[in-house]
């Protein structure tokens, strides 16, 4: 009798692509360019000033957003292009702080400082007591540790801009969600981004000391046009194709992961080494952004979400908020 054995190999496995894994390539893809294009940016300050490396940024991608989209007379009513006009403002007022902000604080503070603006706005819209209570106490004792007060050795103006950027960006959360009920398309970001650069320019022209215009070169302005196309062009489209891949809790979940990434670009493009208690604060900063996230979901219109036969409105939470904002 002859014994014949077998061996069964199995084939090597290959990860499917799904559009969820998809999703959260793109995701994770865009805050890489974001918080890239912000490392580039610090260098680019040290030759033209925060504020001249933010009015570049701004004035390219507004003149690129103009002539991709094209703004159409017509598309939208007086009242909407006055929330776009509102939405430029606080667009322009985001980045310039946000410039100043990383120019004094390491990357991973400013962005976890910045980012208690849509924190913030998620709490507000939270369900229940304990939400509301609980993670700005998680938040506070976050920021306590990432500034350090009682070391004496903080920078104020840093910590100063990058909360008024988180004001911004709260502004920026609800006057975005007007525009996007009111508006079709991106005909709103075609408006509010030229907007922001003209903001911009504004500012540069009329701030004391401002070395933006005198610094300028060939160089300085390219450095400008590539710094537009990786923050903001390129997160905005990356954003934008993912959120059609992912449910908007998921999106939120990944966003909240951001000052998490600036921290370890910081360290690894600036050489920003943080101590123990900048990274429990992050922590704890992301940890609260998290439980916002989940508590946080806008309330469904009215024909929206459960309504028979309405359409389906994505929950509208710490996720969607971070899309596409400018940093």
């Amino acid at each position: 009798m002859i014994l014949t054995w077998t061996r069964t190999v199995a084939a090597p496995s290959t990860v499917r692509m799904t559009p969820a894994r998809t999703g959260a390539s793109l995701a994770l893809a865009a805050m890489l360019c974001v918080q890239l294009g912000i490392a580039v940016s610090v260098g680019l300050a040290e030759r033209v000033g925060a504020d001249g490396a933010a009015w570049l940024r701004l004035v390219w991608a507004g003149l690129i957003v103009l002539v991709v989209l094209r703004p159409r007379r017509g598309s939208m009513s007086g009242r909407a292009f006055r929330t776009c006009v509102a939405l430029g403002v606080v667009t322009a007022g985001i980045t310039m702080l946000f410039m100043v902000a990383v120019s004094r604080l390491p990357m991973g503070t400013a962005s976890a400082l910045e980012f208690l603006g849509p924190l913030s706005v998620a709490v507000l819209r939270g369900r229940g007591t304990v939400a509301r209570l609980l993670w700005p106490a998680l938040a506070a004792v976050g920021v306590l540790l990432l500034t350090e007060p009682w070391h004496g050795g903080v920078d104020l103006v840093g910590v100063a801009a990058a909360l008024g950027a988180a004001v911004c960006w709260a502004g920026y959360i609800v006057l975005t969600q007007r525009v996007g009920d009111e508006v079709a398309g991106v005909q709103g970001l075609a408006v509010s981004m030229p907007v922001a650069g003209l903001v911009a320019t504004g500012v540069v022209l009329a701030l004391p000391g401002s070395q933006a215009m005198g610094s300028l070169t060939w160089e300085v302005v390219l450095l400008g046009v590539a710094l537009a196309v990786l923050l903001p062009v390129v997160p905005f489209a990356l954003e934008m194709v993912a959120l059609r891949r992912l449910t908007a809790a998921a999106f939120g979940t990944l966003m909240c992961l951001e000052p998490a990434i600036a921290l370890v670009i910081g360290l690894v493009v600036l050489g920003q080494v943080p101590g123990p208690a900048a990274v429990v604060g992050l922590v704890l900063v992301v940890a609260a952004g998290l439980g916002a996230e989940r508590s946080g979901a806008r309330s469904a219109e009215p024909g929206g979400e459960g309504a028979p036969g309405g359409p389906v409105e994505p929950a509208c939470g710490v996720g969607d908020e971070l899309a596409a904002a400018p940093r």
